[in-house]
């Protein structure tokens, strides 16, 4: 396979894009802003303007092997409506970037085994996915994206107070995010559900100190709040089946 379209090419899609080419695939790239095609175009991505909230028509962008699907949106119904282009496309392999918000924070370790929020948008668009049977589809529940210009001293800007401060850090750099991509598709991993998260889970009191402090801010203000809620993401299923070694692993230490 050496089609790839990518469906939104902004923080992880565009670095995303560009290590594919280098690769040798040839990419096809989605922006919903007019300013972002000729950056892309540029870049040799063969850039598309979609917004699949208009319910448009994707046949040339979607006249690829594979499809990665890197937007924020939740929108349920434009979703069924780009499920039904692509079983009338050439796409045969789908990997949907999903998220750990899926999963309820009830004070402990979380696995893909675990059940998710009812009525959780990205989990309602998870099994559209899921129980298509015109292509296959690998879905990525990434935990909080972090990398590049997206540093976490800069979250809570203005003094604003960070909640649960004893509760755990769940996040994942974004290189890491894009070397699992490319090991789902080396390693033709399909028709499975993944967590993605860093192995190193500091309290958040701990993590957005460090955080601030590295900047040269002024330290974080937290909640003192009396119940406590957190999660901790399992990675354990994606290390094992894809052999996988996080880069970040120590997020104290980046």
């Amino acid at each position: 396979m050496n089609n790839i379209s990518v469906l939104g090419c902004g923080w992880l899609g565009k670095p995303l894009s560009i290590s594919l080419l280098e690769e040798g695939y040839l990419v096809k790239g989605s922006t919903t802003s007019t300013d972002k095609i000729e950056t892309l175009e540029k870049l040799d991505i063969d850039a598309y303007l979609l917004n699949i909230a208009e319910f448009e028509e994707y046949y040339d962008f979607l006249q690829s092997d594979i499809l990665i699907i890197a937007i924020t949106s939740k929108d349920i119904d434009a979703f069924e409506n780009l499920i039904s282009q692509i079983q009338e496309s050439t796409i045969q392999k789908v990997i949907f970037i999903s998220s750990t918000s899926v999963y309820p924070s009830i004070n402990r370790v979380m696995t893909e085994e675990d059940e998710v929020i009812k009525n959780h948008p990205l989990a309602e668009i998870e099994d559209l996915f899921r129980k298509n049977n015109f292509f296959e589809t690998t879905i990525i529940r990434f935990a909080g994206l972090f990398g590049a210009e997206r540093h976490p001293a800069n979250w809570f800007k203005n003094q604003k107070e960070i909640p649960q401060p004893e509760g755990f850090v769940n996040m994942i750099h974004r290189e890491d995010c894009i070397g699992i991509i490319h090991n789902i598709i080396n390693q033709n991993c399909w028709n499975e559900t993944f967590n993605a998260c860093s192995n190193d889970h500091p309290k958040r009191k701990d993590f957005y100190s460090v955080a601030k402090e590295s900047k040269g801010l002024e330290p974080p203000k937290f909640k003192q709040e009396t119940v406590l809620k957190w999660k901790v993401i399992s990675s354990n299923k994606i290390q094992k089946t894809l052999d996988y070694e996080f880069i970040y692993d120590d997020l104290l230490q980046i």
